[in-house]
């Protein structure tokens, strides 16, 4: 049989959702949710959609994404992160809430380096979520402090997203790279004014000021940390490398200082960190192949078309599409991970904005800082879960923090829909000729 748009379009969504509330991972969800339409149009064979999906394997700037989770797994097993952790210590720790502006610090600096929020939160987490409460803090401030500061890894430069992005939207990842920055430091900046008010609220400790010979420390320790964000943005912004050439540069960077110079990474623990970074790249993956055989098949149904037409008709313009497709990011990143929404809505979405003339670059910016927010939202909240089983605590029992540390972040991200020259002032500076 021949199978309509509307029935195709039910058939799809409404397997993946009724899939997804059975707990089947969203990886395998996408996937199973095409077979009934497999099975029923005559049109296709089962032979189009796995080629469909070995197609989005065969994609150069995707292997990024298992070298920057190299990147950041050694970074986090060759203790690199601790001297990042010295470094926020000396940069922030001097102000109310010492600990606080710390946690926020050193997410900032590991956004630099690793391009993964999990990573961040697991390796900062572990450190920092226990010195908090051993000096005091209250351990769901703890907890949701180090969640929602963690999301900066995918908005800071570089980020696993960002490459994601560009490889399926054909977007130059240099300057999604160099939109992100301005950005991420907004919202750094407004996630330590959070920091702050609570420290004045509770009366959260001071570190203490520090001297000009531990700031020399500090700085000397994390020097050479500090050098992998020149190397992986500044090969790509200057045409050196591609974004997967400068992921490689990262992991065996990061190699070289675990295993040579700071001696904290044994071949002995190689095993383990190629182990585990192999499962959660194989992961990523899985579900960027299956992620692409739906949002193909929505594609074949003509369903991106008809958002087109609906959403033209309806005459929002630029903000309020903006607006609305902030939304559904919001909405869809609660339950699935943001890669496959990246394929999948994304890819639906762009000709929205290309019609409502939002720039590409500004739509992706707007898209990844959505997104950022599913990594501590319920249920999916895949940063926050990692955050709170390190705290020892229930996911609800912290949930009214994170809400409240999430509002200044919702601010910055409607301030990128109302100023996009918020994303696009520094690309247009760096790389003008992406603009031509």
């Amino acid at each position: 049989m021949i199978v309509s748009t509307g029935l195709a379009c039910a058939i799809l969504v409404g397997g993946f959702i009724l899939l997804v509330l059975i707990r089947v991972p969203v990886a395998f969800a996408l996937g199973i949710a095409t077979i009934p339409i497999v099975v029923l149009e005559l049109r296709l064979t089962p032979f189009i959609v796995l080629d469909r999906m070995f197609q989005s394997y065969n994609s150069f700037i995707l292997l990024a994404v298992p070298f920057f989770l190299l990147a950041a797994n050694l970074m986090n097993s060759g203790k690199i992160t601790d001297k990042l952790i010295d470094l926020a210590r000396v940069l922030t720790g001097w102000m109310p809430g010492g600990l606080g502006h710390v946690n926020v610090a050193v997410s900032m600096l590991f956004a630099g380096i690793s391009g993964s929020s999990t990573a961040d939160a697991a390796g900062c987490g572990k450190i920092l979520i226990p010195a908090m409460v051993k000096e005091g803090y209250d351990t769901r401030f703890a907890i949701a402090i180090t969640a929602c500061s963690s999301v900066m890894g995918v908005i800071i430069p570089p980020s696993i997203l960002m490459i994601v992005w560009g490889g399926v939207m054909q977007t130059s990842v240099g300057a999604l790279f160099l939109a992100g920055a301005t950005p991420g430091l907004m919202i750094g900046m407004a996630l330590m004014g959070t920091v702050y008010v609570y420290s004045k609220i509770y009366d959260y400790p001071i570190i203490g000021t520090p001297t000009m010979c531990d700031i020399w420390t500090a700085f000397k320790g994390s020097f050479l940390a500090l050098l992998t964000p020149i190397f992986v943005v500044g090969g790509i912004v200057g045409g050196i490398v591609t974004p997967t050439e400068s992921a490689i540069i990262a992991a065996a960077y990061s190699l070289i200082l675990g295993m040579f110079v700071y001696r904290t990474v044994s071949v002995r623990d190689l095993g383990t960190i190629f182990y585990d970074t192999g499962r959660f790249a194989s992961i990523s993956l899985f579900a960027i192949g299956s992620a692409s055989a739906f949002g193909w098949l929505l594609a074949f149904y003509n369903v991106p078309r008809l958002i087109v037409d609906v959403m033209t008709s309806l005459e929002f313009g630029p903000f309020g599409t903006s607006l609305i497709i902030a939304g559904l990011f919001l909405f869809f990143g609660l339950f699935i991970d943001a890669i496959p929404t990246i394929i999948i809505l994304g890819t639906v979405l762009l000709p929205v904005a290309t019609a409502a003339e939002i720039h590409p670059i500004v739509f992706a910016i707007i898209g990844i800082v959505s997104l950022a927010f599913g990594l501590v939202t319920p249920p999916y909240g895949l940063c926050l879960l990692i955050s709170a089983s390190i705290g020892g605590m229930n996911v609800v029992q912290v949930m009214r923090d994170v809400a409240i540390i999430l509002l200044p972040m919702l601010v910055i991200l409607i301030l990128i829909i109302l100023m996009p020259n918020i994303a696009l002032w520094l690309p247009k500076l760096m790389m003008p000729a992406t603009f031509n």
